[in-house]
């Protein structure tokens, strides 16, 4: 009975309510974006609370729902993030890619495989660790200098496939693109620039999560995608015009305001997600 014991079913009145308030999806996905946005990311992290405790969907639900539009925001984002790296500077750096996606290929199928195997209340237990890791990472790539570490070749091609395994697993479960652990990892492990980091982790969070819809797509628990199409769409629509607005607005609050607030959303988030289990 895959898929059946780590999915309670959305009550109806629930789910009736959520398709009739296109508003508020409209909006829940365009306040995720502006969040996503201030800081050059997409937000996915905010979101996947927001699915659970403002709209209800159960946590692997949830997560399916979450990686179905962090894909349709990827995929936006991707054209104008690439034209501000030239493909030269892309085409130099194609192994950088190819090492992590070694790793987080193979992470998003086990990551997926995992999710799906689950009990929900050990799904909510996790989602909440691994928003509180987000908040952490979020911290420490904002606040402090992140060098590379210089390591000598294979060891570096070895540490960058064990970072993309473990990203990859960690984009699988929530449901995220993973720049924001993808990001500095690029910088740490193989000394790139930020803004070329930025570009690389969209190439290799594209097939990473492409991997992870495609082992989801073989569980029953998929068919809430299908049936929560509309509401999915008019979310995602919120939190790309959201993370365009956020875009404009990046830089505009300090740093040392911003990162701190972001990052307590973060826990408070993961502190209600637990109580779910």
């Amino acid at each position: 009975m895959k898929g059946v014991v780590n999915v309670s079913p959305d009550k109806g009145p629930a789910a009736a309510a959520r398709l009739r308030s296109a508003p508020l999806a409209f909006g829940a996905g365009a306040m995720v974006g502006v969040l996503g946005g201030l800081i050059g990311l997409g937000g996915a992290e905010f979101r996947l609370p927001l699915l659970i405790s403002m709209f209800g969907f159960a946590a692997l639900s949830a997560v399916i729902l979450n990686k179905a539009m962090s894909l349709v925001v990827v995929i936006t984002a991707l054209p104008a993030r690439l034209a501000a790296v030239s493909f030269a500077d892309l085409g130099a750096h194609w192994s950088i890619a190819v090492n992590l996606l070694a790793g987080s290929l193979l992470g998003a199928w086990a990551g997926a495989s995992w999710a799906v195997k689950m009990r929900s209340a050990t799904l909510y237990k996790v989602l909440a660790v691994l928003m509180v890791g987000m908040a952490a990472a979020l911290v420490l790539t904002h606040t402090a200098a992140v060098g590379s570490l210089d390591l000598p070749g294979p060891v570096q091609v070895v540490a960058g496939v064990v970072a993309g395994f473990g990203i990859g697993v960690v984009a699988a479960i929530m449901g995220v693109a993973g720049g924001e652990l993808l990001i500095p990892t690029i910088v740490l492990l193989f000394g790139a620039d930020i803004k070329l980091a930025g570009s690389l982790s969209l190439l290799v969070s594209l097939p990473t999560m492409l991997v992870a819809f495609a082992r989801y797509s073989r569980d029953g628990s998929f068919s809430v995608l299908g049936a929560n199409l509309r509401f999915a769409a008019l979310m995602a629509a919120g939190s790309i015009t959201g993370a365009l607005l956020g875009g404009l607005l990046l830089g505009v609050i300090p740093d040392l305001v911003l990162i701190p607030a972001l990052a307590v959303i973060l826990l408070v988030s993961a502190v209600k997600v637990a109580r779910h289990a």
